[in-house]
């Protein structure tokens, strides 16, 4: 899972938003996460974010691990294409 953002909101506090990131390429529009994607280490499989399968989570403290970070340029990608999603 690949948090996005977290935007506080007024009445519901800090909400994570995410999308899932899998091994598997199950969608042509999957994004594929290349070597240079990530400011960490990568994942040690090739990785593909699906940016159409949105969650949010109520706190951060559901998040249980932190294994890397993306770059923010390709995160800002992958926040544009999961848009496109929500707005088309």
């Amino acid at each position: 899972m690949l948090v996005l953002g977290t935007p506080q909101f007024p009445y519901h506090g800090v909400q994570l938003i995410t999308v899932l990131i899998s091994t598997k390429a199950y969608h042509e529009e999957s994004l594929t996460l290349r070597d240079d994607d990530y400011e960490g280490d990568p994942l040690g499989e090739q990785s593909h974010v699906l940016p159409w399968s949105l969650a949010t989570l109520n706190s951060a403290a559901e998040v249980e691990l932190h294994m890397t970070s993306l770059i923010e340029e390709r995160t800002e990608d992958i926040a544009t294409q999961s848009i496109g999603y929500i707005s088309s």
